[in-house]
């Protein structure tokens, strides 16, 4: 009997050291595969990462190519799909105080535009870049926007347009080819200066890789006009595109009063919102001097 009961135990000794060698090779198993699982994961998780990222850099390079001063590549059209309903928002003589106002409103309604920039406001200028990563167009204005300046001469203009970009390349780190000149190419200003200083002008900047923009609609803020005379001169169904005449400076309060409801008309029309890229409509004035 003794030696029966020896037996049993011994046997249930053994079999119970088998099942927990099996137990335990089991857990370790199992610990092993979570562990190859979880490694897996991080490395798909980085892999997709690294590939946004990549992708992020690409499309950022591409932005930048595709805006910078490029001599010999054409710029624009002069005959856009007229199937298209676009508005561009457009901002000269900024940065400035209103600037991060202007830039809310924008992000609120989901809509990008085009800042037309100027140096004259220093302190303002991180707002350039803070503009750009948001995803809209920088332009250039004029440095000093001094029509005395700026039109004393051909040089003396050229000296000023790149005065202004390499404020624009110290923010988003190029030089953009979008331009717009103080006044407008039809601006009869210049004659005070320099008689036929924008005929050659619209062909120089062009010739250097730039592409200047007028507009085609005038808010009328340059003039100082109140925000319900703002909304009325902005708001118009007569073109399916449409370039925006607006301006970025600290006394203009009525332009960012206005600038929901214009935004709320154009979208209730169907238009979509559009920063200037190289694709983009370019409306040209006469030029009158």
């Amino acid at each position: 009997i003794n030696g029966i009961i020896l037996c049993v135990l011994v046997f249930f000794a053994i079999t119970g050291t088998v099942f927990c060698m099996v137990v335990n090779g089991q857990g370790a198993a199992a610990e092993r595969a979570k562990v190859e699982a979880e490694r897996k994961e991080q490395e798909e998780k980085k892999a997709a990462e690294e590939a946004v990222k990549k992708a992020e850099e690409e499309a950022e390079r591409k932005r930048a190519e595709d805006s910078s001063v490029q001599p010999g590549v054409p710029i624009g059209t002069a005959d856009p799909d007229p199937e298209e309903k676009v508005v561009y928002l457009t901002f000269d003589d900024g940065p400035s105080e209103n600037t991060q106002k202007i830039l809310d409103i924008l992000e609120q309604y989901g809509v990008k535009a085009t800042f037309f920039i100027t140096g004259m406001r220093e302190e303002c200028r991180p707002l350039i870049k803070t503009a750009y990563d948001a995803g809209h167009t920088i332009g250039l204005h004029t440095y000093s926007h001094d029509y005395a300046g700026v039109y004393a001469s051909v040089d003396a203009y050229f000296e000023d347009l790149e005065k202004v970009g390499k404020v624009a390349e110290e923010q988003i780190g190029y030089v953009p080819c979008f331009i717009r000149f103080p006044g407008g190419s039809s601006n009869a200003v210049s004659k005070k200066y320099t008689q036929g200083i924008m005929t050659e002008l619209i062909s120089l900047v062009q010739e250097k890789g730039y592409q200047y923009y007028d507009w085609n609609v005038d808010s009328g803020d340059g003039a100082g006009k109140s925000a319900e005379e703002l909304k009325s001169n902005s708001m118009t169904d007569q073109f399916h595109h449409v370039m925006l005449l607006l301006h970025d400076s600290q006394s203009k309060d009525n332009t960012v009063e206005a600038l929901p409801s214009i935004i709320e008309y154009y979208q209730n029309l169907g238009y979509e919102f559009r920063a200037i890229d190289r694709e983009s409509f370019v409306p040209h004035h006469s030029v009158n001097n």
